[in-house]
C-alpha cells in the first residue's frame, strides 16, 4: 500500500469522525439548553417568616385559595376573574413611600409588556384595606397608569387579605407586636400559573428580577 493510499483512507476516517463529533456536540448542547420547567413552590420551600405556622411544613398540593375582594372600580374580583390566566401578584399600600412606588413602577412596566397578551394579568393587594378604600385605589390607579382590564388593585376584609398573604401567596411577615392580622408586606412579586400554583418569587424593586419574571412568563406560557 502506497503512502498516498494510506493517507486517503485516513482522510475519509477523519471526515467521518469530524461529522460524528459535530453531531454529538450539538446533541449535548441541545440537551444542556433545554429550558427546565419552573418550580412549583410549596410552603416548606419558603422562608418560615413569610408562611403561616399552620402550613409551614406542607410539601405538596399548595394552591392559591378562593377569594372575594373589591377593585379600584368597586367591582368584585374573585378567582374566576383570573381563571385560565397567568398572573403576577403583589402586596402594597397606597400611602407607602419606601418600596411601593418602585414596585408599582415595575408593575407598570410589566403591564406594558403584557398589554396585548390576553393570557396574563396583574393583581395587587392592599395590606391597609381600611385606608385603601375604593376611592383611594381609584385615585392611585389613575396616578399610576393602571389599565383596568389588565391590573386589579384590590381591597376588602383584612383577615381575608392577611390569610391570602400568609397562607396562599407566602408573601408577607407579621408585624411582630401581636396585633391580629397586621402584616408587613415584602418586595416580592409572585408568578401564578393557570392552576393557581406559585411558580416564581421575584424582587419587585430589582430591574433584573423583573426581566427574569418576563422570561419566566414566556416559559410558563409554553408549558401551559
Amino acid at each position: 500500500m502506497s503512502l498516498l493510499t494510506f493517507f486517503k483512507g485516513y482522510k475519509k476516517f477523519g471526515i467521518f469522525f469530524f461529522v460524528l463529533s459535530t453531531i454529538i456536540i450539538l446533541i449535548i448542547y441541545n440537551i444542556l439548553n433545554v429550558k427546565k420547567p419552573l418550580p412549583i413552590y410549596q410552603p416548606a420551600m419558603v422562608s418560615e417568616e413569610l408562611v403561616d405556622s399552620t402550613i409551614q411544613y406542607q410539601k405538596k398540593y399548595h394552591k392559591i385559595a378562593d377569594f372575594e375582594l373589591i377593585n379600584q372600580n368597586g367591582e368584585t374580583i374573585t378567582q374566576d376573574t383570573y381563571e385560565d390566566k397567568i398572573y403576577v401578584a403583589d402586596f402594597f399600600f397606597t400611602t407607602c413611600q419606601t418600596i411601593c412606588p418602585i414596585m408599582t413602577d415595575h408593575m407598570f412596566e410589566i403591564q406594558k409588556k403584557i398589554l396585548s397578551d390576553d393570557e396574563v394579568m396583574l393583581l395587587s393587594h392592599s395590606v391597609t384595606p381600611k385606608i385603601d378604600s375604593v376611592a383611594q385605589l381609584r385615585k392611585y390607579a389613575t396616578e399610576k397608569g393602571v389599565i383596568d382590564r389588565k391590573w386589579n388593585l384590590v381591597t376588602g376584609d383584612k383577615k381575608q387579605i392577611y390569610e391570602l398573604a400568609r397562607k396562599s401567596y407566602l408573601a408577607v411577615k407579621t408585624d411582630g407586636n401581636g396585633d391580629e392580622y397586621d402584616m408587613i408586606h415584602t418586595e416580592n412579586f409572585m408568578l401564578i400559573d393557570k392552576k393557581r400554583q406559585i411558580r416564581g418569587f421575584y424582587d419587585g424593586t430589582n430591574p433584573e428580577d423583573i426581566d427574569q419574571l418576563l422570561k419566566d412568563i414566556a416559559i410558563l406560557k409554553k408549558e401551559d
